[in-house]
């Protein structure tokens, strides 16, 4: 498949290992497949489906989208996202709440604006994210600046451009939020954000509520904290924050949490510090294979139960959810360059490689992979491998599929930290994205040319 480099839009606008890792032998798992009579739901389903041979998402055809924009290529569904949006916002329908997207999950502008234009705010954790934010037309004013390593010019900009809150993560950072606050004559809106050493049940990479992780102030430090924060000058409290981790698979963590900020909240308010907002953080997982976690609209259900039982109702509720919102809506496209037989292992070599999709080496990664246009015969068992030089360079192993080079396969679940991790390894341009809106394709993103990766590059003498 020819690929293109100069693109014009289309008219018109139980824990195996952990959850991100294998649960079960990949040879099992690689027997999943849609085959002739075998009707299954898709991870993706209903936006994604097959109809006869071939697989679609919102209708549209995946094989003949990679052959029109070339592979790699990331196919989003706009309305998968509303989709999930809504159902956030309809069990919050009855209370004060602002909805950010966890935006690392996937910061194309064209996802940012889609949720902008929904109403969302942003969880941001760099200044180059809150840009993003603004070029895609969202509200300062309903951004929360999280993350651990803040800079005094990242809080600076946030600062200026009016973001709403600051989920603090430490007592240094307390310190020079308030110099840098003083020094521009602004007051910052902070939230604590607090570690209430929680399992949430999942990959130690994407584990965030554990006192051995890196994340926010200790439970036992939280009081005096803020404490601290209510005497800083250029500080102001505004509420409590809490976020345990990512692809979270049952409630019961979440509300282990929550009940440890409720009983922070009420010490902190017996000593005269208003706490205005409670932010419970985002980690809903999504499914990937046979995992089946609770739809968003329980898990806020849950929680409000939670809330209102210990008498805080009242309180404004932030949530930050990202790959709950766009992990299922994206597919990752790609095309088999060669079939390469062995006596251990059979290799099914594409076109998109760990620079393009780099969970399944970084996390040992399950992600669903269907061929775009179903064959008919016996399928054999591949190891899905790409072409950058390393031997963690695969993107599914085990896999039952009756494939011939030429052929387009779909990686499925990877709208979320997928593209948003991509990289030039190699020397590779970044892929192209796509966006169905309204079942019409938009071209989001141009694919990367081999002279954009030396753009910033200079020889010596030169400069």
């Amino acid at each position: 498949m020819a690929r293109k480099d100069h693109l014009v839009p289309v008219a018109g606008p139980g824990r195996g290992l952990w959850p991100e890792g294998p649960a079960h032998p990949a040879g099992r798992r690689g027997q999943r497949s849609l085959g002739p009579g075998l009707p299954m739901s898709l991870p993706g389903a209903p936006y994604l489906a097959r109809q006869g041979a071939e697989l679609r998402l919102d209708g549209c055809s995946l094989d003949a989208l990679a052959r029109k924009f070339g592979t790699p290529l990331y196919v989003y569904s706009q309305r998968a996202m509303l989709d999930a949006v809504a159902a956030y916002r309809e069990a919050l329908a009855d209370r004060p709440h602002l909805l950010c997207f966890a935006m690392k999950a996937n910061p194309s502008l064209a996802v940012l604006q889609t949720f902008a234009q929904a109403g969302c705010g942003f969880d941001i954790v760099s200044a180059g994210e809150l840009e993003r934010v603004l070029a895609a037309g969202g509200d300062a004013s309903r951004v929360v600046f999280s993350g651990v390593g803040k800079t005094r010019a990242e809080m600076r900009r946030a600062l200026l451009a009016g973001v709403r809150c600051f989920n603090v993560e430490s007592q240094g950072e307390l310190d020079v939020l308030s110099q840098v606050a003083v020094a521009e004559g602004r007051t910052a809106q902070v939230s604590l954000r607090i570690n209430p050493d929680v399992d949430a049940g999942t990959h130690p990479y994407i584990s965030t509520g554990l006192k051995d992780n890196k994340f926010g102030i200790a439970h036992d430090q939280a009081l005096g904290s803020y404490r601290r924060a209510a005497a800083l000058p250029g500080l102001q409290v505004a509420g409590i924050d809490c976020h345990i981790g990512s692809q979270i698979t049952q409630v019961e963590p979440y509300l282990d949490a929550l009940d440890r900020l409720l009983d922070l909240v009420e010490a902190v308010e017996s000593e005269g510090i208003t706490i205005h907002h409670i932010d419970v953080g985002g980690g809903l997982g999504i499914q990937y294979d046979t995992e089946a976690p609770p739809g968003a609209d329980e898990l806020v259900r849950r929680l409000l139960q939670r809330i209102d039982a210990r008498g805080h109702g009242h309180r404004e509720l932030l949530f930050e959810p990202g790959r709950s919102l766009v992990g299922n809506a994206g597919v990752l496209l790609t095309e088999v360059l060669y079939l390469k037989p062995g006596e251990a292992k059979n290799f099914c070599i594409v076109d998109a490689a760990m620079n393009d999709l780099v969970r399944p080496a970084m996390y040992q990664a399950w992600m669903a992979i269907e061929p775009c246009q179903q064959r008919a015969g016996t399928a054999a068992t591949w190891d899905v491998v790409g072409p950058v030089c390393e031997s963690g360079d695969w993107l599914g192993r085990g896999r039952a599929l009756a494939v011939q080079p030429g052929d387009v396969l779909a990686v499925l679940s990877a709208g979320a930290y997928a593209m948003s991790m991509a990289s030039n390894y190699n020397s590779r341009p970044r892929a192209a994205e796509v966006m169905l809106v309204d079942g019409r394709p938009v071209l989001i993103r141009e694919r990367e040319r081999l002279q954009d990766l030396m753009t910033s590059d200079r020889l010596i003498g030169t400069a």
